[in-house]
C-alpha cells in the first residue's frame, strides 16, 4: 500500500515514542520501529484493522499480573503466574512478545531488561470480554445473569448491601 505523508498530514491522531498512528476510518495504519518525529516518518508501515482486543485466557492472566505490578519484566510476571500454575518461563516470553508484536504490550528496555507495560485498559477488557460472554451465554440479558450469580454462591451481607446500593444508585440516575 503507498501512502503519502503529505496528502495525509492531518490525520495523524496520536503520537507515542516510536510510533505514529495515523486513523482512517475502520484501518489503523501504524509506521513502526524506527524512531519516527512528525517530520521524518519512517517508509515502511503496518496495517491493523481497528477494533476491540480480545485477549486469550493465557494473554489475560498476563495482563492481569501487568495490571496489579506494572512495570514488569518477563521473570517477574512469569513467579506470579507460577504461583497458580506451573509454566515455564520461555513459555511467559514467547506470549509476551507475541502480546508485544499484536500491539497489547509496550516494551522498554532497561539495560539487559525488558520492562512491559499494558498498552490495553483493565476496565475496556473487562467491558468486552463481559459483553461477549452476556451475548453468547446470557442472550444479553443482565438479569439471567446477576439471577445465574446471585443463585450459584453464596453471598455475605457485606456483598448484597453493596448490590443493593449499586441498584438504588443506578435507579436514582435513571430518574433524573
Amino acid at each position: 500500500m503507498q501512502f503519502n505523508y503529505e496528502t495525509n498530514r492531518s490525520k495523524i491522531c496520536s503520537y507515542e515514542k516510536h510510533r505514529i498512528y495515523l486513523y482512517t476510518k475502520d484501518i489503523v495504519i501504524k509506521i513502526i520501529r524506527e524512531p519516527c518525529t512528525v517530520n521524518r516518518v519512517p517508509t515502511h508501515f503496518t496495517l491493523h484493522m481497528k477494533k476491540n482486543k480480545k485477549p486469550t485466557e493465557a494473554e489475560l492472566e498476563i495482563l492481569q499480573v501487568l495490571w496489579k505490578n506494572e512495570p514488569s519484566t518477563v521473570r517477574f510476571v512469569n513467579e506470579e503466574l507460577n504461583k497458580k500454575r506451573r509454566i515455564g518461563y520461555t513459555t511467559t516470553l514467547k506470549i509476551m512478545q507475541l502480546m508485544f508484536s499484536k500491539d497489547m504490550l509496550e516494551r522498554v528496555e532497561a539495560g539487559r531488561k525488558h520492562l512491559y507495560t499494558s498498552l490495553i485498559k483493565e476496565k475496556e477488557t473487562q467491558n468486552v470480554l463481559l459483553d461477549k460472554f452476556l451475548n453468547t451465554t446470557f442472550g444479553g440479558s443482565a438479569m439471567k445473569l446477576v439471577m445465574q450469580a446471585l443463585g450459584n454462591h453464596s453471598t455475605s451481607k457485606d456483598e448484597l448491601d453493596q448490590i443493593k446500593d449499586l441498584i438504588k444508585s443506578i435507579e436514582t440516575d435513571k430518574n433524573k
